[in-house]
């Protein structure tokens, strides 16, 4: 019995251990190796950009300005405003700019912001579909940037890269976290393509986007119909896209656990996706990108316990215990004392146990059978 905790204690802390750190240090070596770069250029296709919205009353009108000062041919740029079904007055400031070339497409019933982006997707004119939420802020080249990935044939998507600022302005917990997954992403995009794509600003080739599904998450399943058809997503370390952390704790939390839950539904239906045989080195991409991290939390688990019990019997044991219990005391104070929390010893502590509870309350509502289809913008 203690050798099985044992062997279950190190196996959990190595499998914590590839999840974050393994997986990126095997594709900075594979980079070594095997390099794939984007073949950029200057291009003018036509675009579609659709912004999807509901109840953005107090915040569509700046997006839109924000939107109209891209520097983009407007002959080549068409501007959809994808409401799903807005309650407020969302609707009637999108008409407001329809002189502007602004176009609304609205769902008659809620049915969620995937629905909503179908309906924009089926109306839309251009070769290459952009994708951005109401929220995020983009400087006038940003969209010229991301377009110019596809003048490389094998790119299907292109993600664009977050930058996020606290509500004062200062670096986030959340924002260091941010910025691991932007590294993780330009790993990915070198040694072979994403596995993800920011969801707040992204674009697609027409094509790609053909099949829309509206009860899966739009910028996970983009990414995997890229894979389908041959084609790679790739991430754009000029193209950003800047929005502000959501203002409350509690719903930042929620987003998490949303987003996950979407995030497995999507995994799931793709499970053949795994197969080696004919997604290759994507295959074990998916694996240890999703999959792996949304481990995580029951890998902690059972270390903990293993080495709870295991700590009477041995000093090392008794060590690791401890050292647990201090990591998960640090995170506490970093959730509830507003004057510690500021600091990164608690901050970081605290923002990495809270990704993990929302992904471990994510797989127990998908196993209760809620798939989240819904959407709530966050409040930022």
């Amino acid at each position: 019995m203690i050798l099985v905790l044992e062997v279950l204690f190190w196996f959990s802390i190595l499998a914590i251990f590839y999840a974050y750190i393994g997986y990126p240090l095997l594709l900075k070596g594979l980079s070594l190796f095997r390099s794939r770069s984007v073949v950029k250029k200057p291009i003018h296709p036509n675009v579609s950009l659709i912004i999807a919205a509901y109840n953005e009353e107090d915040k569509i009108r700046d997006k839109l300005e924000n939107t109209l000062q891209l520097d983009y041919p407007a002959g080549n740029l068409e501007i959809i405003v994808a409401s799903d079904c807005s309650e407020d007055h969302t609707d009637e400031i999108v008409k407001t700019y329809s002189a502007k070339g602004v176009k609304l497409v609205r769902a008659t019933e809620r049915m969620g912001k995937e629905y909503a982006q179908k309906l924009a997707v089926e109306s839309a004119h251009g070769e290459i579909l952009v994708f951005s939420d109401v929220g995020t802020v983009l400087k006038p080249d940003a969209l010229q940037k991301i377009v110019s990935n596809f003048a490389d044939p094998s790119v299907g998507c292109v993600s664009s890269v977050d930058k996020i600022l606290a509500q004062n302005g200062t670096v986030s917990g959340e924002n260091f976290y941010v910025k691991y997954e932007m590294f993780l992403r330009r790993l990915e995009s070198e040694a072979n393509s994403l596995v993800g794509l920011s969801g707040s600003f992204f674009a697609a080739r027409r094509e790609v986007c053909k099949d829309w599904e509206t009860d899966l998450q739009s910028d996970f399943n983009t990414l995997l119909n890229s894979i389908r058809m041959g084609l790679r997503g790739v991430s754009d370390p000029d193209a950003l896209g800047y929005y502000r952390n959501v203002k409350s704790p509690k719903k930042e939390f929620e987003r998490k656990v949303r987003t996950v839950v979407r995030g497995i539904s999507v995994f799931m239906r793709a499970r053949a996706m795994i197969d080696p045989r004919k997604y290759g080195l994507f295959a074990f991409q998916l694996l240890s990108h999703k999959l792996c991290r949304w481990l995580v939390p029951f890998w902690l688990i059972i270390a903990l316990a293993a080495s709870f019990i295991l700590a009477s019997h041995d000093e090392l044991f008794a060590a690791i215990l401890l050292v647990q219990i201090c990591f998960y005391m640090m995170a506490l104070v970093g959730m509830i004392s507003s004057r510690l929390s500021s600091s990164l010893v608690f901050k970081i502590p605290s923002f990495f146990v809270l990704v993990n509870m929302s992904v471990l309350l994510a797989w127990i509502q998908y196993w209760r059978g809620e798939r989240l289809v819904s959407w709530e913008p966050s409040r930022r």
